[in-house]
């Protein structure tokens, strides 16, 4: 009884050749939780694609997607810092394009492994790594310059990714590689630059077919409760009549768990504000949906399975029954990935 993800691959694939195929010079990206698909289905689906290289998030990732069948070269997204084992290790690494994001870092891979081959990064308006103009350096030495990394917000700037990329040209000649910005966007950078361009993609390659993608999870028990009984780890009282449904995900799998959201709009705002109160008023709605509907929690998730409140004369499901659930992919881990 699990938390499955079952993917359409006939169309799942069809879906990445497309994009590939409108992104000269792609680069998929597998990282973190391989995007709810593990790391290692994802290195195979990348062997199959027309690329050279694969990115990572860490240094510790290099060797799961090696394991899986990657052979060809890895960039490393994280920066290298004095102190990470692991990252150090790689520098000797024929196939691995360390990423350079503090001049003092690169003076420092430049006296310990002079050979290395380094991408470096350049501050966005992202403000998270990233060198500023007045920092980057003429002198690389014997290093293997493999390009300037530029990675800007989620809604990327053709303008600001212009600029930057001029900067760092008139710095030192090299490939460009992008984040974030639209095919059009990057093919226009593409024309202008003069140089190679690599355009890494992660979510809309592997997350950009949904219609490919089914989120299931298990119907365990299904309980009746009387208004008034006591029910869970937390002895809460049934606010009526009803049923308690036991479903399979919970805190193990990354179901309910929570990030901050930019509040950008009222509607966002409300939305906040109205989920405040539904959570005060001890309804809290799950990914879960029964009969067409999420249903809310009856309390907080447990580590393999979570607990729903059903409210009238039948539940509406039986033990076996396979309901939908909504699932922040980067977050969560299924139990079974099927590849259909």
């Amino acid at each position: 009884m699990t938390l499955r993800l079952t993917v359409a691959t006939s169309q799942w694939r069809a879906h990445q050749r497309s994009l590939i195929a409108d992104v000269p010079g792609a680069v998929p990206v597998a990282k973190g939780n391989g995007y709810g698909f593990g790391l290692d289905v994802l290195a195979v689906e990348a062997s199959k694609l027309r690329t050279d290289a694969l990115a990572v998030g860490i240094a510790q990732e290099v060797a799961t997607v090696r394991a899986a069948g990657w052979n060809r070269d890895v960039v490393v997204l994280n920066p290298w810092r004095p102190g990470d084992t692991a990252a150090t290790d790689l520098l000797a690494d024929p196939r691995v394009i360390t990423m350079v994001s503090r001049a003092s870092d690169l003076e420092s891979i430049q006296h310990s492994h002079p050979h290395a081959r380094v991408q470096l990064e350049i501050q966005t308006s992202m403000h998270r790594h990233g060198m500023l103009g007045s920092d980057l350096p003429l002198d690389l030495g014997t290093l293997q310059f493999e390009g300037w990394s530029i990675h800007l917000p989620s809604e990327g700037s053709l303008k600001e990714a212009t600029a930057l990329a001029s900067m760092a040209l008139s710095c030192r000649r090299g490939a460009i590689w992008m984040s974030h910005l639209s095919v059009a966007d990057y093919r226009v950078l593409r024309t202008s630059v003069g140089v190679q361009t690599r355009m890494r993609i992660g979510t809309r390659l592997w997350l950009g077919a949904p219609s490919a993608l089914e989120t299931t999870a298990t119907v365990l028990d299904v309980h009746r409760i009387s208004r008034g009984e006591r029910l869970g780890y937390h002895q809460t009282k049934a606010p009526r009549d009803g049923f308690i449904v036991i479903v399979s995900g919970g805190t193990a799998h990354g179901i309910a768990l929570a990030a901050p959201v930019p509040q950008r709009s009222l509607r966002q705002r409300g939305v906040t504000v109205a989920e405040g109160l539904m959570a005060a008023a001890g309804r809290t709605l799950s990914p879960f949906t029964i009969a067409g509907r999420k249903r809310p929690f009856a309390e907080p998730p447990h580590m393999h399975s979570s607990m729903l409140w059903m409210t009238g004369a039948e539940p509406g499901v039986e033990v076996g029954d396979e309901i939908p659930v909504t699932c922040r992919m980067t977050t969560t881990s299924f139990d079974e990935v099927i590849l259909t």
